[in-house]
């Protein structure tokens, strides 16, 4: 098998990944295992298992003395931020309605072109950004009744608040990527991630009723940390290896197929018309968006989680 077609291979399994975590981690959380101690479990595995990967690899750069403010900044904001505000937000709001969500990365990248890099604004963008926005006002809105989302609102906020974290992550990640191995840059980022949420997540850890949890409780558990977070994580740098950031970015469009599908039919989430019409919008919204794109969207891509 070629190279890039393990690539391909890889990267759609990431976004399946992922997407599976959205369902998962409501299962276990809030009601067994609290948000911040499910973040120090995936973290925390992750972390271990990126030094040890790091441990069998031949390069072994150095980190330049004016780049370690920059690591500190990639872990406060694609870690901490990032993952915290994620799975707070998901305990309150439904998998589907923060699946859609994530989708708001990319426009907020194209935001970020338009104001700060003064990209030319065509209409065609413009009106992206109107549908993609709007889709999410939509989303956001509309009053459903749910067992599994106790505040939809607050939990939809959370979820924008964890898009724009780890939109900035993108961004200020670039120069790190050009400079060290990906692998590198991962496991120091992961590092000031996980001592940045120590001290929010440790008492929540420290009363997990391991006692009270089932067999597949630990098997979530277990797929949240490895597969949902420490493979998605490399095979996402396999992919940025051999098929570039672009298209590797690309396949978080199937991310929220794979977890709407996987929260209707195997956790009876209600995939209602108000969230169709506001899906197809958000996903018209980044296609326009992402026609031709600046140099900014074409140098990062867009790869969640």
């Amino acid at each position: 098998m070629k190279p890039e077609t393990k690539a391909h291979i890889a990267v759609l399994s990431t976004n399946l990944f992922f997407a599976i975590n959205f369902s998962l981690v409501k299962y276990v959380s809030p009601a067994l295992i609290k948000p911040y101690a499910v973040n120090i479990i995936r973290v925390g595995v992750s972390l271990i298992l990126f030094w040890l990967l790091w441990t069998m690899s031949d390069v072994k750069p150095h980190i330049k003395k004016k780049h370690w403010g920059r690591f500190f900044l990639c872990g406060l904001t694609g870690i901490a931020i990032n993952q915290m505000f994620f799975i707070k937000g998901l305990t309150y709001t439904s998998a589907i309605h923060a699946s859609l969500l994530i989708l708001l990365t990319p426009i907020l990248i194209s935001v970020f072109a338009f104001t700060v890099l003064r990209e030319k604004v065509t209409i065609i963008k413009a009106l992206g950004l109107a549908l993609g926005i709007g889709g999410a006002v939509l989303l956001i809105l509309s009053k459903e009744q749910s067992s599994s989302a106790s505040n939809y609102l607050f939990g939809d906020l959370l979820i924008i608040i964890n898009a724009i974290s780890y939109t900035i992550y993108f961004i200020i990640v670039k120069p790190l990527m050009a400079e060290y191995p990906p692998l590198h840059v991962v496991r120091w980022v992961f590092t000031f991630g996980f001592l940045m949420i120590l001290p929010f997540g440790w008492n929540e850890f420290a009363s997990i009723p391991w006692e009270k949890l089932e067999w597949s409780h630990y098997l979530s558990i277990l797929f949240i940390a490895v597969p949902g977070t420490f493979l998605a994580y490399f095979f996402n740098i396999y992919g940025i290896q051999h098929l570039g950031a672009g298209t590797t970015g690309s396949y978080i469009y199937t991310q929220p197929v794979f977890a709407t599908l996987i929260a209707v039919f195997f956790f009876h989430e209600h995939l209602t018309g108000s969230k169709l019409i506001a899906g197809g919008m958000i996903f018209l919204g980044v296609f326009l968006v992402s026609l031709k794109r600046g140099s900014l969207n074409k140098s990062l891509g867009v790869i969640e989680e």
